[in-house]
């Protein structure tokens, strides 16, 4: 598909940049990082903004240049990013517009649109992480509800959310692959306890979530009963191959600005470091035209990313983590500062190896699927 942008494309660069001119000016301070009741009603009131200006779904229905242009207008403006409604947005809502019956997407899909609802991420299991299909999670089918017993971890968001994308085993007999569900669960019914983790940062947007016996209706499953793994793979693709893309852009936005620290603060002298950025500039070069081609292939595949998506996580969380690295070494003892911005990004890149399937899945899924190697034993 072609990217090149043309007439109709900065027409609507043009637009949404007068668009965040007029309306970034108005917003209201943005509130303390680590209090996240208060970050979901400023994410939430952002989300509205975009909706009520016509840009709420530019993340699923609009074509991959306008896509990439309003991701880099947003971000070179200063604009929040999704933030609490990042799972909603970006993987829920993906997955249930991909998969979901005409009266799920109507349900569901409006509400995250307007930043009505926040959703949450319910699939590891403490004894079930990188090797997510040995989830125990059961949920045992009576009359038109399931009744769900089992704990995740690591639950995005679940202390400010109104949904969950809950994975479960619907079928213990089955192969750990198959018998698996995708729900969607509210969070406020009866037998959820959540249980908020702080983080190396200090923040809590992670979180235990215990399960006794909630009941979700059946109406709430998103694809056939059993064929949550399959559905599950949608859910990933989406976060691995277009979750990212905004964050591309901020990375090349603080390669910038770290260029411009280390000549202010004499670190630009040490070549050693000036090789690592240009080194750095070229490798997220790199990752923006990869970047291009996951959404490209998506739009000209019905939406859902494919196994690009692996490569280009695998490579964006090391490249990320020696991003931080070099902003370490251009701060110098600022770089300990908790009020930085920066700070608590370096302390969260240190996730992202981790997150999403770690980088040993992720080679393991490049060996396979794109250079079909048998598989390990």
């Amino acid at each position: 598909m072609d990217l090149a942008y043309g007439a109709e494309e900065e027409e609507f660069r043009a637009r949404l940049r007068e668009w965040l001119a007029a309306v970034l000016p108005t917003l209201p301070a943005r509130p303390d990082p680590l209090d996240w009741p208060a970050r979901r009603a400023y994410d939430c009131g952002w989300q509205r903004r975009l909706h009520d200006a016509g840009y709420a779904d530019v993340h699923w229905d609009a074509s991959p240049t306008q896509r990439l242009i309003f991701l880099e207008e947003t971000e070179l403006a200063g604009a929040p990013y999704v933030g609490a409604n990042f799972v909603g947005l970006l993987h829920a809502g993906p997955t249930i517009a991909a998969e979901g019956t005409a009266e799920q997407r109507a349900r569901w899909l409006p509400s995250i649109l307007r930043g009505d609802d926040v959703w949450c991420q319910g699939f590891s299991e403490p004894d079930a992480g990188s090797d997510l299909a040995s989830l125990r999670t059961r949920a045992v089918r009576d009359g038109d509800a399931y009744v769900v017993t089992g704990q995740k971890i690591w639950t995005s968001h679940a202390e400010v959310a109104d949904w969950c994308e809950l994975l479960v085993r619907t079928d213990p007999g089955a192969a750990k692959h198959r018998g698996i569900s995708w729900l969607a669960m509210p969070m406020d019914a009866p037998g959820v306890t959540i249980r908020p983790l702080r983080t190396l940062a200090g923040s809590t947007e992670f979180a235990e979530v215990f399960l006794d016996e909630v009941r979700v209706p059946v109406e709430n499953r998103v694809g056939e009963e059993n064929d949550g793994w399959r559905v599950t793979m949608v859910t990933l693709s989406f976060e691995r191959g277009t979750a990212f893309v905004g964050e591309v852009v901020a990375c090349r936005r603080l390669l910038g600005e770290l260029a411009r620290t280390a000549r202010e603060n004499g670190t630009w002298d040490d070549p050693v470091l000036r090789r690592k950025l240009g080194r750095l500039s070229a490798e997220f070069q790199a990752l923006w035209r990869l970047t291009q081609a996951n959404v490209s292939e998506a739009q000209a595949t019905g939406g859902v990313p494919g196994v690009g998506g692996s490569v280009f996580k695998l490579h964006y969380s090391h490249a990320r983590q020696e991003l931080y690295e070099a902003a370490a070494a251009v701060l110098g003892p600022d770089a300990l500062d908790l009020d930085r911005d920066w700070t608590l990004d370096r302390l969260s890149s240190l996730s992202y190896t981790i997150a999403a399937g770690t980088s040993q899945i992720q080679r393991n899924i490049v060996a396979e699927r794109i250079l079909g190697l048998p598989k390990g034993r």
